[in-house]
């Protein structure tokens, strides 16, 4: 099973985008039980780095929130991914103006 982009939740989503809730609601409980067979044994984070709240979304999202510095490492492809998307209206100019922590450049 796919998290990411999952087909399921993303016909749940359609329907709700739709008005149409009550159909939006059955799909994605059919996600989120598939999800929980599927993963009540197996780690689901996404997260590639070693870090002591690895699978634990529920409290690495609470410190992330409750210092407010940046978005848990498994965010940000996501975030990066929405951000293109809204680049795309200024020609993707905004790249001219980002420059890159140290620690970013030297992970090549």
């Amino acid at each position: 099973m796919i998290i990411e982009e999952n087909p399921i939740e993303k016909q749940a989503m359609k329907a709700f985008h739709t008005g149409r809730r009550e159909e939006g609601l059955k799909i994605q409980e059919e996600f989120a039980s598939r999800f929980r067979l599927e993963y009540a044994e197996k780690d689901h984070c996404p997260c590639k780095k070693a870090c002591r709240y690895h699978g634990n979304c529920k409290e690495c999202v609470a410190i992330h929130r409750a210092h407010g510095e940046h978005v848990p490492n498994c965010m940000r492809p996501l975030i990066n991914n929405k951000l293109k998307i809204l680049s795309e209206l200024t020609e993707h100019t905004l790249a001219y103006e980002i420059e890159p922590p140290k620690e970013i450049l030297c992970k090549k």
